[in-house]
């Protein structure tokens, strides 16, 4: 009756994603515009896509209605599905990382700064080694007038001349 070939033909027709696969990349695309949206108005200008798109993207993040919100960021979505939105990512993720590491230097920079208040000196060593340029004498004269402002609960003057001595230091390199 039947040909056993012709019920199991193994060269199946792609017929493009599935539903599932559509609904997921649509959810991915609204996902970039959120994080599209979370940024101030001058970087998403400086994002490199066209003026239509950044209208619309600066017109979602002023909005206040949440309904309306979520209605503009599902309309961002389907914008992007005709754009190229490696570039976006990328530009996004350089962002997000240069946070990342404006973040971690900024607390490194605390770190030295609460060691040397705290009488560590052997971190101008380490600085010294890093930042060959510093000023040893300075950062050791900022660092003793800090442990006496904190020794004598004095406000932080000191304190800060010392973390933006610090500051200087690591974007002098």
């Amino acid at each position: 009756m039947y040909d056993s070939e012709d019920l199991y033909d193994d060269k199946e027709q792609y017929s493009g994603p599935s539903r599932s696969q559509k609904k997921r990349d649509m959810i991915a695309l609204q996902d970039l515009a959120e994080r599209l949206m979370k940024l101030s108005p001058e970087l998403v200008k400086k994002c490199g896509l066209p003026d239509y798109f950044i209208t619309e993207v600066l017109d979602a993040i002023s909005m206040t209605s949440h309904e309306a919100r979520r209605r503009q960021t599902q309309y961002l979505g389907k914008l992007m599905r005709d754009m190229d939105s490696r570039p976006l990512i990328d530009f996004l993720d350089d962002i997000e990382d240069g946070n990342r590491k404006d973040n971690k230097k900024f607390h490194q920079l605390e770190k030295w700064r609460d060691s040397l208040v705290e009488g560590d000196m052997s971190i101008l060593d380490e600085l010294l080694e890093i930042y060959p340029d510093a000023d040893r004498q300075r950062l050791a004269q900022l660092a003793r007038n800090a442990k006496k402002e904190k020794a004598q609960n004095k406000p932080p003057k000191a304190s800060r001349a010392l973390f933006k001595a610090l500051r200087e230091l690591s974007e002098a390199k």
